[in-house]
């Protein structure tokens, strides 16, 4: 089974140079930016069966990656 890229290099490729701008000037975003990060990995364990989990875990986890995504979104489009 493949498993979905979601880092946001990924997710919004056009947007990459806002994204390394904001990981450099903007404490914020970078502190959400690795909160992500560490979360979709945790996800991807999961998803790969390296880790186990709950269904409501990883659905969990799964919800706070997309709410922090579309922070991450709303930050990027004002920059």
């Amino acid at each position: 089974m493949s498993i979905e890229a979601h880092d946001l290099h990924h997710e919004f490729p056009d947007m990459s140079a806002q994204i390394r701008e904001l990981k450099m000037n903007d404490r914020h975003f970078a502190r959400l930016f690795e909160e992500y990060h560490e979360i979709d990995k945790e996800v991807r364990k999961i998803e790969e069966q390296v880790e186990a989990a709950s269904d409501e875990r990883l659905e969990g986890l799964k919800l706070k990656r997309l709410h922090l995504k579309d922070d991450l979104y709303n930050m990027l489009k004002q920059a």
